[in-house]
């Protein structure tokens, strides 16, 4: 465990931490949340840059095309057409047979000239004249350069921490599994409920389960509806950043190029910095070695978080 942190933080293997470690605490809260805004401020990584590029080579198919797709290759993730893997530095493979897809064909409708000098416009207008069979082909058919990350992962051990974040999960009435049909997704917050991916390291596993607990305790019920989904994704991930960084992860850029994913930016971050902070702190108590003072001033943390 980083010796550096708790040295500055609330110590875990003090039960019962004097007044001045408290607002040490706070302190460093309030700057690992600046530490965000400053990354937040500084765009977009070069990592979160050359995904973007590369996504932005896929479709998205028409619901009649996704069942094509799942009918024909069930265990299909990624499909592209054959140059559009081309464009990616891949190739698709000897032998392999394409997933057969309805792509539409666009014509143009011309105006009569009297009609088209009335609406420039409208002169040459587009029209779906028909569809026509086109084939794509799934990540696993094609070889060639990798596809570009999402961002940098976070890094370091989460150590006991990781066992007294999931106690206080469950004692907080959250049912906890371990489920991979959530993947691609890292895990899943579903309202009294949180689904990991089994197989995270130590620091992912532990940041995604502060992540979904956040959304837990932030974004159920009336809060939810008054919030949009890039508020929700800002807070959650910015609360897992703060904790994550105060317990001594290397939480490098992955968090602030998961906040840009979602269209978030520092200006929102900064409208939510009470929440974030107060939740912040409910969940970094909860890490503590538990005693009954701490349970309480908990509990009344945890309602002026809600």
């Amino acid at each position: 465990m980083n010796t550096s942190v708790t040295a500055t933080v609330v110590t875990p293997s003090t039960p019962n931490p004097n007044k001045q470690q408290k607002q040490t605490a706070k302190e460093v809260i309030a700057a690992n949340v600046e530490a965000l805004i400053e990354q937040l401020e500084q765009g977009h990584s070069e990592a979160l840059t050359a995904y973007l590029t590369a996504m932005g080579r896929f479709h998205n198919y028409s619901f009649g095309n996704i069942l094509e797709i799942a009918r024909q290759k069930p265990d299909a993730t990624r499909v592209a057409g054959f140059y559009a893997w081309k464009q990616l530095g891949r190739r698709v493979k000897k032998g392999e047979h394409g997933i057969r897809i309805l792509a539409p064909m666009i014509g143009v409708r011309r105006k009569k000239d009297g009609e088209a000098e009335k609406d420039i416009r409208t002169q040459n207008q587009a029209v779906l004249v028909g569809f026509r069979a086109a084939y794509v082909f799934d990540v696993s058919q094609t070889e060639g350069n990798p596809l570009p990350e999402f961002s940098e992962r976070v890094s370091g051990n989460a150590g006991e921490y990781r066992d007294r974040l999931m106690d206080f999960v469950i004692e907080q009435g959250i049912e906890l599994e371990f489920k991979e049909s959530i993947a691609p997704a890292l895990g899943m917050s579903y309202g009294g409920k949180i689904a990991l991916l089994p197989g995270q390291s130590s620091a992912e596993e532990f940041s995604t389960l502060v992540h979904e607990l956040a959304h837990e305790m932030l974004h159920k019920a009336e809060r939810r509806t008054a919030t949009t989904k890039t508020v929700r994704e800002t807070e959650a991930e910015a609360v897992a950043f703060v904790v994550g960084k105060t317990i001594g992860l290397q939480t490098n850029r992955a968090s602030a190029d998961y906040i840009h994913l979602y269209h978030g930016n520092a200006a929102l971050l900064a409208e939510s910095l009470e929440v974030i902070q107060k939740t912040s702190a409910v969940i970094l108590s909860a890490l503590e070695k538990p005693s009954a003072e701490a349970t309480e001033e908990r509990e009344t943390d945890m309602a002026q978080a809600s």
